[in-house]
């Protein structure tokens, strides 16, 4: 069998990593290899590719045969278009020179749009940036709304925190009034009698000359 450009896995699970290399087509395919051309990681975007130009360009011109995803890799890096104007020169069809001029054109084209993809690819992120900010804001201040108190209820509860103290103390004045009234109940039936007295002392001495002088008209 000829030989192969075919990817071999590296990485971890859900991470995959891949070594493009050249191997004999038995050769399993994590297994042996003739020449390691580059590396491939899907995991970024656009995804990373490392390779060999002239070493792949080589393999393919001798007949190597890339596996369908390595002879997209090949071709996204130009070494199928610049194996196909090495063959037109071969052939008679072009000129080395005229063959490298077209292999640049097409290799600052193909620059361009990938520059122009990634520009593309930055600004959707930092669009997606922003959204995801202005999402996040808009939730906070809706939390902040919901969990600010409202004014007229605080000034209700102040009120009727203070209208139990008042009328609380308004019991307590009107037991401090009512004391001294009784007390001068109290005192009262204990003056009388001692004024009572008085009252009678003259009576009683009035009372008395005219006792003498009945005693003198008997006598």
């Amino acid at each position: 069998m000829p030989t192969r450009i075919r990817l071999q896995r590296h990485g971890r699970k859900s991470k995959p990593f891949f070594h493009i290399v050249v191997a004999d087509g038995r050769a399993k395919r994590d297994g042996r290899f003739i020449e390691k051309l580059g590396t491939y990681n899907p995991n970024t975007n656009p995804a990373t590719i490392n390779l060999d130009f002239e070493r792949a360009a080589h393999w393919v011109s001798t007949g190597a045969q890339p596996s369908d995803t390595a002879k997209a890799i090949l071709s996204y890096k130009g070494v199928m278009m610049y194996d196909h104007l090495m063959r037109g020169v071969t052939k008679g069809a072009l000129t080395e020179e005229q063959a490298k001029a077209k292999f640049d054109k097409w290799m600052e084209e193909k620059t361009a749009k990938v520059e122009s993809k990634k520009d593309g690819l930055t600004k959707a992120r930092e669009a997606a940036e922003r959204e995801r900010l202005e999402r996040e804001r808009a939730v906070k201040e809706a939390r902040a709304k919901a969990n600010e108190p409202e004014a007229p209820v605080v000034e209700e509860a102040a009120e009727e925190a203070e209208t139990p103290a008042t009328e609380e103390a308004a019991p307590a004045e009107e037991a401090k009034a009512e004391a001294p009234a009784e007390e001068a109940k109290v005192e009262e039936p204990a003056e009388a009698p001692a004024e009572e007295a008085k009252a009678e002392e003259p009576a009683k001495e009035e009372a008395a000359p005219e006792a003498k002088e009945e005693e003198k008209k008997e006598g």
